[in-house]
């Protein structure tokens, strides 16, 4: 025998429901620190309009926030603030990394600049450029839209495995020790040393 629900009765599944609902209800917690932040204003402005995607709701108290946008450099002295304010965020929750600074210390190869914000919180998304078009920041969104809908758990069970940092490879660990460039104190006779073929370093020295 067959059964009729009427037109306001539907069936899916309660993760495929709990995703449909995150995903279109995304509240950025915005954290901009440098030029980053105002290519983020500009992504809520009129021109391109965030709110289509309904991730409109920017919201300055991470309680309310489900969403955190890292636009910018980070200094150390920034850490604790920015771990603070993504652990005060309620689960799930997901970070988006907003340009080469956030990303990767960018031009700021200093000892003060953090060198990639996912050696200290995790990050889902990552957005290059310098700074990046608001375009490349929507569509960023839409990415984890479709992440969150083909990913996402009910009880949020895919967050269980953040245990280990998501972080793209650091290229110097794919240069070979024998490309590494050697710059002696002589920077007049800096070669670089091959492996088994060492040259000896002449000049005037210090």
């Amino acid at each position: 025998m067959a059964v009729e629900f009427g037109d306001n009765i539907f069936l899916a599944r309660l993760d495929a429901l709990a995703n449909w609902c995150r995903k279109n209800s995304l509240w950025p917690m915005p954290f901009a620190t440098a030029c980053c932040g105002i290519e983020l204003m500009a992504t809520a402005a009129s021109r391109h309009d965030l709110a289509r995607f309904g991730a409109e709701a920017m919201r300055f108290s991470p309680r309310q926030c489900d969403l955190m946008i890292v636009a910018g450099r980070v200094v150390m002295k920034m850490v604790p603030v920015m771990q603070r304010i993504w652990l005060q965020m309620p689960e799930p929750k997901w970070c988006i990394s907003m340009g080469a600074c956030a990303s990767s210390g960018g031009v700021f190869d200093t000892y003060v600049t953090v060198q990639g914000i996912d050696r200290f919180i995790p990050v889902d998304v990552y957005v290059p450029g310098c700074p990046p078009r608001p375009e490349q920041l929507l569509q960023s969104v839409i990415d984890l839209q479709e992440r969150i809908q083909k990913t996402g758990t009910l009880s949020a069970r895919e967050f269980q495995r953040r245990d280990q940092p998501e972080r793209p490879r650091s290229l110097a660990l794919e240069v070979p020790p024998a490309e590494a460039l050697v710059a002696p104190g002589d920077f007049a006779s800096a070669t670089r040393l091959q492996e088994g073929n060492h040259h000896e370093v002449r000049g005037g020295g210090r």
